[in-house]
């Protein structure tokens, strides 16, 4: 028999009964990884749009896990895989902040959600596609996470900002990552280069969602709570030109977006995501393991 105990988990074995061996988890403490006041309450208007911030992280994060063992590198799947954990972990602790306005959990939130009460933008929707596609929208998303926690650290919420102070720190990594990852196949062969100026053209599109006003955040904006998107909008761009322009990308033109996730009108791709995702809470719903 072996164990490790940091006072909360133990793993047990026992291989003269069982040749697999038998491994049982009887407590894992989470709490640690949780930013935030655990008991501070947001009001339904906040919650909203903590649900904007979340759902982006959650369905990201979905996303970025299912190159775990398909990346082109051993590193990469290692990479790509902490990078999704480290999402998961800001998608929770804002699940768990927005949940506080309606007595519901993070686990209510994320499995026990239909599509249209999803707040999550057409960006993190779009497919993984080639490892190109996938760098492109995580430079996209990425940078605007880092723009946008980075002003949510000064929140007059202060819930919000302890979370955004957090999550920061971690989107700094993925951003430089992102751009790593875009100079490294524009400046590789043909092919690499091709593929991603194919993947600029096909998620630009979806850009102008990102920053788009939206009068019902307006109050929470007002009162120092959220971040006005279309004052994102300056920032990004230069550093989306000043990658692009490194390895002379053609840079896609801006287009207004008429994309709906903030209101829960979502691209197509969204109702499988959340199918593999929502599929073992609602077939066991209440189970424990």
């Amino acid at each position: 028999m072996t164990s490790a105990q940091n006072g909360t988990t133990e793993l047990a074995r026992d291989d003269s009964e069982n040749p697999h061996g038998a491994v049982t988890v009887d407590q894992l403490d989470l709490e640690a990884e949780l930013a935030g006041d655990a008991d501070a309450i947001a009001t339904p208007e906040t919650a909203e749009y903590v649900l904007w911030l979340a759902d982006d992280a959650l369905i990201l994060a979905q996303q970025l896990s299912r190159w775990i063992a398909h990346a082109p590198e051993i590193e990469e799947d290692v990479a790509l895989g902490n990078i999704a954990l480290d999402l998961l972990g800001h998608a929770r602790a804002l699940l768990r902040y927005a949940g506080s306005a309606s007595g519901r959990t993070e686990d209510d939130l994320a499995y026990f959600r239909n599509e249209p009460e999803f707040r999550c933008s057409w960006m993190v929707q779009q497919d993984n596609g080639d490892f190109a596609h996938t760098i492109i929208r995580q430079l996209v998303m990425a940078t605007y996470m880092f723009a946008l926690y980075t002003r949510l650290a000064d929140s007059t919420d202060p819930a919000l900002a302890a979370i955004a102070a957090k999550a920061v720190k971690e989107v700094e990594y993925h951003r430089d990552h992102a751009v790593q990852w875009t100079l490294r196949l524009a400046g590789g062969t043909d092919e690499s280069r091709t593929r991603t100026q194919r993947a600029l053209e096909n998620l630009w599109p979806f850009v102008g969602e990102l920053f788009r006003d939206d009068a019902s955040i307006e109050p929470l904006i007002e009162r120092g709570i959220a971040v006005r998107p279309s004052s994102l909008q300056e920032e990004c761009e230069a550093i989306f030109t000043a990658v692009l322009a490194e390895e002379d990308l053609e840079v896609p033109q801006p287009q207004p977006s008429s994309a709906g996730g903030r209101h829960g009108s979502h691209f197509s791709a969204l109702g499988f995501i959340l199918a593999e995702m929502q599929v073992l809470a609602r077939q066991h719903p209440g189970a424990t393991w």
